[in-house]
């Protein structure tokens, strides 16, 4: 297990590796690898673990009774993932946790990260509020996607969502971490409406896009390129 990398991750800062590892056999952790689109976590679930993703990816997501999906979020390497539930252990999954691709995942039992150990580790307390720390940027991330999902056109879905990973990589090309239906389900609109806004926005000349990789061009407000601060073109 590559404790280093581990020591790096949001919920272990501050942690060497060394002291990493002694912690995660004070923890009782495991690691488990899932194939691409196979369920960790599904609905329903009373769990007392929440997940680190060592590698790959994986899809938080719900649905209806009808079948519909929608993305709540990408978790993806060195983030956690069920957390809050894996911290109320009653209260039952309102989502699925599935494998975008093939994925390696640290399970890290809930009591035994907030219930200081007998031998007092050093680094105990600084691994809880590390996950406090976690818990409040996924409560941020929360609120930014239903400031993607309250605009009532497609396009602007689609505009608020992509000026923020464009603020946020600090460029106008840009890779997300969605397909287009992973995507369409992000932003709880009709796949096929989505393409033909994406195609209706590009013959305008306000992006360009390949697969996951999209490159903002002119301010659709009238602004154009050199009025903004989202970052550098390339």
């Amino acid at each position: 297990m590559d404790y280093d990398f581990i020591s790096k991750t949001a919920i272990f800062r501050g942690v060497t590796g060394s002291e990493t590892e002694a912690m995660l056999q004070c923890l009782h952790a495991y690691s488990k690898t899932y194939g691409k689109d196979e369920t960790v976590y599904r609905t329903g679930d009373h769990i007392d673990s929440m997940g680190l993703i060592l590698s790959g990816s994986v899809n938080i997501e719900q649905g209806d009774v009808w079948g519909r999906i929608s993305i709540i979020d990408n978790i993806g390497r060195g983030q956690v993932f069920a957390e809050t539930y894996a911290c109320m252990p009653g209260e039952p999954l309102m989502v699925d946790v599935i494998a975008a691709e093939e994925t390696e995942i640290l399970f890290l039992n809930a009591e035994r990260v907030l219930t200081t150990c007998p031998s007092s580790c050093t680094f105990h307390s600084r691994l809880i509020r590390n996950l406090l720390a976690v818990m409040a940027g996924k409560n941020l991330n929360l609120t930014r996607k239903i400031g993607h999902i309250t605009p009532r056109s497609i396009r602007e879905r689609l505009l608020s969502y992509l000026s923020l990973q464009a603020i946020r990589q600090g460029r106008y090309r840009f890779e997300i971490p969605f397909n287009r239906q992973q995507l369409a389900d992000y932003l709880c609109v009709d796949r096929s409406a989505m393409s033909n806004e994406l195609s209706k926005m590009r013959r305008e000349g306000l992006l360009e896009f390949e697969k996951n990789r999209f490159c903002l061009k002119e301010d659709p407000q009238g602004g154009g390129q050199n009025g903004g601060r989202r970052g550098q073109e390339d």
